[in-house]
């Protein structure tokens, strides 16, 4: 019995006799896999000789450019009869265009996936098959489509069935939640993750089902984890609904029955935590307004400063080198600041700090001593340290700096 043949184009570019990967066979022409997927991504559209040239020559110069796509076609079909005459048999020859025609024994990836889009479309309700159509659709989208080719050609249509794996995604969540079905949500979000893992919603979704399920460490390694992708590799806070997503995570501990006895030691543990309070972004913010509340009531003074990283030559820091240094930075903080001040990171490359009780020259004392623990650590090296210092109390007066 013949095996079949599968092509997979999402999330790059193979072809399976079997469980067995004929890449290696077939990836020798650059030009004829770009011809193979040219043709494949037209659903059997005939394809005008003219068309197929200007995709797979752009920019190119040839004499004969009709005689070289006829070679390129007839060398296509050997290498791919090599792999299955079914599969050969695929390119098929009209006049004046060439159209692929998916033989039996021949699957694509790609029109599976389309197919189940165009099952879940009606879907409204969660039944068996269409839970399954969509366990199936998350198992079929690898990736982007034949990731790794940048033609142009390739780039739009991939974005647009991007936004239509994202969609049923969505559809798929609403229905979960509507079901509470907070596990499987958990598997979905994960899985889809993979793929997109800079997607609000998608971490959104799964911070939300690990609080409903109690898992409220999880949640919160969840936020660290995309708060830590956004600093290292776009250079930004997260999304403002993730940030404020942070605050829940922290008041789902509200509906835990605990007694007073419980609630004075969790208290007196933290007591004996040293050196200054470290909180994520959207906590730092709620200090922040706080703070400004009480300023005038007070009639107390807060500073506030932001200590940057950069390097000696202007360059930009290698990531891993970066967050090293970062990490030890925020060690010369917490060890060098008081319990009354607070810590957070506003940028890769930045932190934040909150100094009550301060006035312009003590606060930038406690900066100029920042500065020389952080050399200590880091002598002889690349590095600077830089600092802007300025008081709360007023918008108009001016902030002072320093650096190496």
């Amino acid at each position: 019995m013949r095996k079949s043949v599968h092509i997979a184009m999402l999330g790059g570019f193979h072809i399976y006799i079997g469980e067995e990967s004929m890449d290696q066979l077939v990836s020798k022409s650059r030009k004829g896999m770009l011809l193979l997927q040219y043709l494949a991504l037209q659903h059997g559209e005939s394809v005008p000789i003219y068309r197929l040239i200007d995709a797979l020559w752009s920019g190119e110069s040839s004499s004969n450019p009709e005689s070289a796509l006829k070679t390129l076609v007839s060398r296509l079909r050997v290498m791919l009869s090599q792999v299955s005459p079914a599969l050969a048999s695929c390119i098929v020859t009209e006049r004046g265009s060439y159209r692929w025609a998916t033989q039996n024994g021949v699957t694509v990836d790609l029109y599976e996936f389309e197919e189940l889009e165009r099952r879940l479309s009606g879907c409204t309700e969660l039944t068996p098959e269409c839970r399954a159509d969509y366990q199936q659709m998350l198992r079929l989208y690898a990736g982007n489509l034949l990731q790794g080719n940048e033609e142009e050609w390739v780039i739009n249509r991939s974005v647009t069935l991007h936004t239509t794996y994202l969609r049923l995604v969505y559809q798929y969540l609403n229905l979960l939640k509507e079901q509470e079905l907070y596990d499987e949500i958990i598997n979905v979000c994960r899985t889809a993750l993979d793929v997109d893992a800079f997607d609000e919603t998608l971490h959104l979704q799964l911070m939300n089902a690990l609080v409903k399920t109690c898992r409220n460490n999880e949640a919160l390694m969840q936020y660290k984890h995309v708060t830590n992708l956004h600093f290292r590799y776009l250079g930004v806070q997260p999304p403002e609904g993730i940030q404020e997503f942070y605050k829940q995570i922290i008041q789902a501990g509200n509906t835990l029955e605990m007694n007073i006895d419980s609630i004075r030691e969790e208290l007196q543990e933290y007591g004996e935590v040293s050196g200054a309070f470290v909180c994520e972004y959207a906590v730092f913010k709620e200090i922040y307004n706080l703070q400004m509340r009480n300023l005038e009531r007070l009639g107390s003074t807060m500073f506030i400063a932001l200590l940057m990283v950069s390097s000696m030559d202007g360059k930009p820091m290698k990531p891993l080198k970066l967050n090293d240094v970062m990490t030890g930075l925020l060690k010369v903080l917490t060890q060098n600041l008081r319990k009354g001040d607070t810590i957070t990171q506003f940028s890769p490359t930045q932190y934040a700090l909150l100094l009550p009780m301060v006035n312009f020259e003590s606060g930038k004392l406690v900066m100029e001593r920042l500065k020389r623990r952080f050399y200590q650590e880091y002598p002889n090296s690349n590095y600077m340290l830089s600092y802007r210092l300025g008081p709360l109390s007023s918008k108009n007066e001016s902030s002072a700096g320093g650096k190496a």
